[in-house]
């Protein structure tokens, strides 16, 4: 078995794509890491813009939740209806191009590309963030920490889908079961105190209110708790994936998702609430996070506190697998569209979007490097591209009720409608609070996102315009043999073969040697003569002609290059084959011990562009 093999399993055949498609509980833990997870610092986002407040925030927190949870709500029940509408996979790109136009489209996957890009950078550094914090001796190797954990969330995906639902079954469910243990504890509690519940343990005081309540401090506070819904488009995207039947199995995914999500949100603001706790600023001393401050007030200090908080360690760095789930998926629909690389659309060896996964990966470790592995800086941009997205899709899903037309339309056109003015109005403030706070970046990366793919299509068009034919085959220039250039290192069993090859396809032969070394160049001659030329002419057929080019500056692919595109410019009417001998290694180490000048002057050859000279690789394969 090899490296490769035992490191990314073995070759999937197309036919056992079945195999790996999955259910509903695989399916929560690959697409819902993301939306899960953002219940840690969701609430912890908006309780910090809070601080000023004081006691009094806990109690804001609450009115604030409830608005998010209604707007959860509809984008559950928008994205319901375009899983079954798009069973192929209908996420914002999709549904906006189809609907919208092109550009809208566009517009909705590069505000979807930056979010997922952004996800796997701050979902990785805030999981390892979080464990520096509770071990302070890794503080020195954050950013080692985060591109190891960036790499083995990266292997496990190439992996296959069905692998990496098994691998992050058990760190999910861990996590929702421990919250979900705290938060029922808590509110069992608080009613049987009749509200008033005293927390297991003494926490950090509140600190007293600086500034009251005003409409700018709730629209922050609303704008920094909606990154608690990122994430939840992922299943939309994802339909294809699931085992028949999708729809259903899809819709079931994204319910569970939500529910989740929607009572892990819910639970937090309501014991925030009963047990008074407030926000730390995460800069001073002593700092500790909501969820660490909800589970010592629910259950003390003991060992589930630190099983409680060790899940939510592990659950945010692996947070970032929805991304790896949602951005090959959605660079594939780009790409069969022909507005990035058509690599990404590749299926790789196990039936995933390999050439996804390894850009993703790239990309977030350019931020993690850039930022030192603390990317903090950049959650304000999470919620812009994803409520983006969320705008357009649903936007588009209204063009599309109103196109189809059927049973029932009218009711989802008006979910579609609800859900489309209720995210446009949450990114309008999300925009207008979180501008200046990093929010701006969206302004330069969006934009630049839209140029790339505009100029990957505008050369692929350029590419189709120039290799496109309908014409029958032209025999206009001839059908005679090529003139056939041998590149001559020096008289061995490799060239042997390539000569004889060359001798084959054309009468006209030319051995080119580059004469580094005249005492070389001269005993060369010599074996030529006596080696080539007198069996081939005792044969009676025409000796190829040996070639012998100066180089006194030791410079080996310049003069062959110039005499191929001379000998072309003096041929008008033939073409040239050059044939290049080659030797290949049968192990990956033996690479290292050889030059691959064959390699070189293949590709300096393609360089020349000239559409008569043709390439052949001769290979000699070491045994």
């Amino acid at each position: 078995m090899s490296i490769l093999d035992t490191v990314l399993g073995k070759p999937l055949a197309t036919w056992q794509g079945g195999e790996e498609k999955i259910g509903v509980a695989p399916g929560v833990s690959i697409l819902g890491l993301d939306g899960l997870s953002s219940a840690a610092y969701g609430p912890e986002a908006a309780l910090t813009i809070l601080i000023p407040l004081g006691a009094l925030g806990a109690r804001v927190i609450t009115p604030i939740t409830a608005l998010i949870l209604v707007l959860l709500a509809i984008l559950y029940l928008s994205y319901r209806q375009t899983i079954a509408a798009y069973p192929n996979g209908g996420g914002s790109y999709v549904v906006a191009k189809e609907n919208l136009g092109t550009p809208a489209g566009l517009l909705a996957a590069a505000a979807l590309l930056l979010d997922y890009i952004l996800n796997v950078a701050v979902g990785i550094s805030a999981g390892i963030g979080a464990l520096v914090s509770a071990v302070p001796a890794l503080h020195a190797h954050t950013l080692a920490l985060c591109l190891v954990t960036l790499a083995l969330i990266t292997i496990v995906n190439l992996r296959g889908v069905r692998e990496s639902g098994i691998a992050f079954a058990l760190p999910t469910w861990m996590f929702v079961g421990t919250l979900g243990i705290v938060i029922v504890t808590g509110v069992a509690r608080v009613v049987l105190a009749g509200g008033r519940v005293a927390p297991a343990v003494t926490l950090p005081p509140v600190p007293q209110a600086v500034a009251g309540v005003s409409f700018w401090l709730l629209m922050r506070c609303f704008a920094s708790g909606c990154t608690a819904m990122t994430g939840v488009e992922a299943v939309s995207n994802a339909v294809p994936i699931f085992r028949e039947p999708a729809v259903r199995n899809a819709q079931r995914t994204l319910t569970v998702i939500v529910l989740l999500l929607g009572g892990l949100l819910a639970g937090i603001a309501f014991l925030s609430r009963a047990y008074g706790i407030a926000a730390m600023d995460q800069e001073r001393p002593g700092y500790q996070t909501i969820l660490s401050l909800l589970v010592m007030a629910v259950f003390g200090r003991g060992a589930f506190y630190y099983v409680a908080i060790g899940s939510v360690l592990v659950v945010l760095a692996l947070s970032a697998n929805t991304s790896f789930a949602g951005f090959p998926r959605l660079c594939r629909m780009i790409a069969e569209d022909e507005y990035l690389p058509r690599s990404l659309a590749n299926v790789g060896r196990r039936l995933v979007y390999s050439t996804g996964i390894l850009t993703l990966a790239f990309l977030a470790s350019i931020i993690l490097v850039l930022f030192g592995g603390i990317t903090d800086r950049l959650i304000p941009l999470f919620a812009v591209g994803a409520f983006g997205a969320f705008t357009l899709s649903q936007a588009g899903m209204v063009v599309h009720w109103r196109r189809s037309g059927g049973r029932g339309h009218r009711v989802a056109l008006a979910v579609n409608a609800i859900g489309a003015v209720a995210t446009a109005v949450a990114l309008a403030v999300i925009l207008s609070a979180k501008f200046v706070e990093g929010a701006w970046v969206t302004v330069v990366l969006i934009p630049s996102a839209l140029f790339v793919f505009l100029r990957v299509k505008r050369y692929y068009r350029f590419v189709a315009s120039q290799t496109i034919c309908e014409k029958e085959i032209d025999l206009s220039g001839g059908t005679e043999p090529p003139i056939v250039v041998v590149p001559v290192k020096g008289w061995d069993t490799v060239t042997e073969k390539a000569l004889r090859f060359a001798l084959r396809i054309s009468p006209e032969v030319i051995g080119l040697h580059v004469a580094a070394d005249e005492e070389a160049a001269r005993l060369l001659v010599e074996r030529w003569e006596r080696l080539v030329v007198k069996p081939i002419g005792a044969s009676g057929r025409a000796a190829p002609r040996l070639e012998v080019l100066p180089s006194p500056f030791r410079r080996l692919f310049a003069p062959i290059v110039s005499y191929v595109r001379h000998l072309a410019q003096e041929n008008p009417h033939r073409r040239i084959a050059v044939v290049l001998p080659a030797l290949v290694e049968r192990r990956w180490w033996e690479n290292i011990l050889h030059n691959h000048r064959a390699d070189v002057l293949r590709e300096l050859l393609f360089r020349q562009g000239e559409q008569r000279t043709v390439i052949v690789s001769v290979p000699w394969y070491v045994e």
